[in-house]
């Protein structure tokens, strides 16, 4: 059979059709494809559901409605579209000034709810809200069978010839894992004892002790030999809520129980409905925030439900499948227990695969499924992150409403790129099977928890941010949620009650130019929401493998990874001009494959990329070779699949994969190969693999960069492009060659000032030399129309005249101190002990002759800050990010001109200097001072 079609069901089958009615215009009108026009005009005034939304902390529910009606003022003013309510605990260290702790869902903290609902939507503003509080979410009022369980190991090594004595206490008591959130009452129960050899001759499950604990206390006699003792405990509510406001502190939920899932959620909707009536009305969606579960594996029917599913008992084999764990849940390093043979362990480690497909099942049933109904049933939409131990990465999310992933601020972020792994990077290794999944199911929105930064709150510049977010839209995102806006009244101490954050705040110094940002990232957002991705690879990423060797590890920070270059393939597929999509053995399954294509819901690939990969299932493997036969190109790098993830049958099915794949590459040598898996310079041998695989990009670049990146779209016929330069330092100058239709024409649609420019004609219009100095990024779309304004790019490479000499310089301190210090030259004030805990308005002052030269710009070089340029008293602009050059051909005067630049820098710095101020402290007594102002070198040109 040479072509299968399946009827897509279940977990894959969702298209993203549901919608509940529109809140407040929130869902973006449907636009006529080839009609730019009206794209265009949704381009300059973006619609309020491509605007920012903010993750808007209510710090320890210490609120006041006159309060939360003047934050929502401040954020629509400065171009925020939506709010997520998100009730969080009281940040450490702040003084509360009076102000009460409210608990969540009673009739005071309603009252604050009803205000903020009702005033956002009299605003135009769209509102989300968490459900319950912090992460993930819980209460002090769950009972203990509604608290989450885990079931872990502690091993003994016991010499044999001995009596032992251990009293049930001790035992239970040593079974304490080091989590990051510890609840205060744990529930522990002794679940299993057995006795094992060190070393046994072949899988045993060793003998059962459970008759010889009486009195509380477990007596063993132990023969010659060494021997290990191993016990399972449950632990049950062992973890609290992450940062849980009052209310909905205390013990995490069992994710693992429907009924411990509907009665949590029921409570919230009945508590709110009781208040505001029908949840559709005034919110958008409700959101489940990072499952971060510290290693929950557990219900009291997961073993029935694992011998249903699986076909065989995990009782024999379940102290060998636990591990002890640590950390977030982490499992510790280190050797202990039983050593069984390498055969008998990786048996073992196929019956730990199936525990975990078990766990992934039944949290998609029991909670996933469970919470999407519950919005749907309110009226509202499904948003959550739904991806961690327990969640398939690409699976979990895809019948979601308004699938989340994160994307970090790291001070390292446009400053390093390594070759693999995650330093260097914004977006987490969830950004692409999140986007991913989204595409598969046909979701216009990808959100994003966006410039999460706790690594650099304070120092973070404009700048920094825009990188940032511009590395998540080539991840896939198209809308964020920022990593936040904190309830915080005036009266609090500056820098007032900081939960987390980049302090987007009106006490912020660079605050007055938040709009700037907001403005183009809703215009970015726009453009790629009502646009179709590109993608002409597929890639399966060895997620078995994975986990057959590292376990589930969690996500978004992985502890491991495999292979190194895991989580770096897509990246280098975009740095070469190329789009490609994750996919799921599961999706693979359930595709038609016709004319070398595989199709699902709508997508198609003609190439699969399968990286390292060992471990194949047998019906998957089946599906690649029709995939072959109808002309699909396979790619396996590096390694080949030969054996199956199988337990019951694994010799078997292992022979047939191998069997398969082997004669897959004899066979089919034209379309189905073995490439050499990477070895140095990653982006530069994605590069060869694609030329010499003849795969063809969307553009191609004349040189790659670590920091050069994009992605690309399509809106009806027309070819969409987002290109970005996240580097702090560098300039790129490139010659990019698009593959569109030859009667289309380049415009760049100009994020910042919502206007559109053709490109000048060229030889061949299909080849534009593009110039991006430093954190630079370019939205260019080909369209039938050839005539418009002009695109005239800055000469970037004419190095001009430096201005020399003495700087006069005002220090305008946002503390309300002023100075004023004369400069023999241009540098970091950071590095002059009287400036560098400076925070507010710089502002250069100098006098330079012109003498009858034509200049036309001025190039500030090294610019820390917000730049805004005044010549002979004429305010000529603003530069936030980038190339601070300004055009002054019209305003510069022969003889003397005054030149005047204010630049606005960061409070970091003045924080740092702040001993006293223990919030301050808080955030950057282990923060590097961040470099300020004008450097340099100053040229007109």
């Amino acid at each position: 059979m040479e072509r299968r079609d399946f009827v897509k069901t279940g977990i894959l089958a969702t298209s993203g059709a549901f919608f509940v009615h529109s809140f407040l215009g929130c869902v973006n009108p449907v636009l006529d494809k080839n009609n730019l026009a009206e794209f265009f005009n949704g381009f300059q005034n973006p619609p309020v559901g491509s605007k920012l939304f903010v993750r808007w902390w209510w710090n320890g529910n210490r609120l006041d409605k006159d309060e939360i009606l003047r934050e929502l003022d401040v954020m629509k003013a400065a171009g925020i579209g939506g709010v997520e309510i998100n009730p969080i605990a009281f940040p450490g260290g702040a003084d509360p000034v009076g102000y009460k702790a409210l608990t969540i869902f009673e009739d005071d903290w309603l009252d604050m709810l009803q205000t903020a609902l009702q005033g956002a939507k009299e605003r135009g503003i769209v509102c989300d809200m968490i459900v319950g509080s912090g992460w993930p979410f819980g209460g002090e009022f769950l009972k203990k069978e509604e608290q989450s369980q885990m079931v872990t190991i502690e091993t003994i090594d016991l010499k044999g010839g001995n009596k032992y004595h251990f009293k049930i206490n001790e035992l239970l008591r040593k079974v304490d894992p080091a989590l990051y959130s510890k609840n205060k009452t744990v529930y522990k129960d002794l679940v299993m004892a057995r006795l094992l050899p060190k070393k046994p001759p072949e899988f045993m499950e060793g003998t059962d002790l459970t008759d010889s604990i009486k009195n509380g206390a477990l007596e063993i006699e132990v023969p010659d030999g060494n021997f290990v003792l191993y016990y399972v405990v449950k632990l049950t509510g062992y973890m609290a809520v992450i940062n849980g406001a009052p209310g909905a502190a205390g013990p995490v939920l069992n994710h693992y129980s429907k009924p411990a899932t509907e009665g949590y959620l029921d409570r919230i909707s009945g508590f709110i409905t009781g208040k505001i009536g029908d949840m559709g009305n005034y919110i958008r969606a409700m959101f489940c925030d990072s499952m971060e579960l510290e290693g929950a594996n557990w219900n009291d029917d997961l073993p029935d439900e694992f011998e249903k599913r699986r076909g065989y008992s995990l009782l024999p084999y379940l102290p060998f499948v636990l591990k002890k764990v640590g950390h977030m849940g982490n499992p510790l390093d280190g050797e202990y227990g039983t050593k069984f043979a390498d055969d008998v362990t990786e048996r073992i480690k196929r019956v730990e695969l199936d525990f975990y497909q078990t766990r992934i099942e039944l949290f998609k049933e029991r909670f996933i499924n469970t919470f999407n109904d519950w919005c749907h049933r309110n009226n509202v939409k499904s948003r959550m992150q739904a991806y961690g131990r327990g969640m398939h990465p690409l699976e979990a999310s895809m019948e979601i409403d308004i699938p989340e992933c994160e994307t970090w601020a790291f001070k390292e972020v446009g400053r390093e790129y390594p070759d693999t792994g995650l330093s260097g990077r914004a977006p987490r290794m969830c950004n692409k099977y999140v986007s991913s999944g989204a595409v598969l199911t046909g979701k216009k929105i990808v959100s994003c928890e966006e410039v999460t930064n706790t690594a650099m709150a304070f120092m973070a510049t404009l700048e920094n941010i825009k990188i940032v977010g511009d590395q998540s839209n080539i991840s896939g995102v198209n809308h964020s949620i920022l990593h936040g806006f904190n309830y915080s009244p005036p009266e609090a101490e500056f820098p007032g009650w900081v939960r987390y954050g980049a302090y987007f705040n009106e006490r912020n110094t660079w605050w007055p130019y938040f709009r700037k940002w907001a403005d183009y990232k809703a215009r970015i957002s726009y453009i790629l929401q009502n646009a179709v991705p590109q993608a002409n690879v597929a890639i399966l990423q060895p997620l078995v493998d994975l986990w057959l060797k590292h376990g589930p590890q969690r996500d978004p920070f992985p502890q491991k990874w495999y292979p190194e270059y895991q989580n770096n393939l897509w990246e280098v597929i975009n740095h070469n001009g190329g789009g490609c999509d994750y996919v799921s053995e599961n999706i693979i399954k359930k595709s038609t494959f016709k004319d070398g294509q595989m199709i699902y819901n709508g997508r198609s690939y003609s190439t699969l990329l399968l990286p390292e990969i060992e471990t194949l299932d047998l019906e998957t493997t089946k599906s690649l070779e029709v995939f072959a036969k109808t002309g699909g190109r396979i790619v396996f790098i590096g390694k080949v699949p030969f054996q199956s993830p199988s337990y019951k049958n694994f010799n078997v099915e292992g022979t047939e994969v191998d069997k398969i794949v082997t004669e897959l590459l004899k066979d089919r040598p034209g379309n189905v190969v073995r490439y050499p898996g990477p070895e140095g310079n990653l982006i530069k041998w994605y590069g060869k693999l694609q030329n010499e695989l003849g795969l063809e990009p969307f553009v191609r670049f004349d040189k790659t960069n670590r920091f050069l990146s994009q992605s690309n779209y399509r809106i009806g016929e027309n070819p969409v492009f987002f290109i970005a330069n996240t580097s702090l330092s560098e300039h790129i100058s490139v010659k990019a060659e698009f593959q569109v239709e030859d009667h289309l024409h380049p415009w760049i649609w100009d994020p910042e000032t919502g206007e559109k420019y053709i490109c000048p004609a060229a030889d061949n219009r299909k080849t534009l030399e593009l110039e991006l100095p430093r954190a630079t990024s370019m939205l260019i779309i080909f369209e039938k129309d050839s005539e418009g304004k002009p695109y005239h790019p800055v000469n970037y490479h004419s190095k001009g005249d430096e201005v020399l000499g003495k700087w006069h310089l005002q220090l305008h301190h946002l503390n309300g101190e002023k100075q004023v210090v004369e400069l023999e030259t241009l540098t970091d004030l950071v590095k002059n002990e009287s400036t560098k805990h400076f925070a507010g308005e710089l502002i250069y002052e100098k006098s330079i002759m012109v003498n009858g030269q034509d200049y036309q710009y001025i190039d500030l070089g090294d610019v820390q800050g917000v730049s805004e340029l005044t010549i002979n008293g004429e305010l000529i602009g603003t530069k936030w990010y980038g190339a601070h050059i300004y055009d002054i051909k019209k305003t510069l005067k022969t003889g003397e001109n005054k030149i005047s630049i204010k630049v606005t820098t960061i409070v970091g710095n003045y924080l740092k200097g702040l001993k006293d101020n223990v919030v301050a402290q808080n955030w950057t007594r282990h923060q590097d001072y961040y470099p300020m102002g004008i450097i340099g070198p100053v040229r007109i040109i």
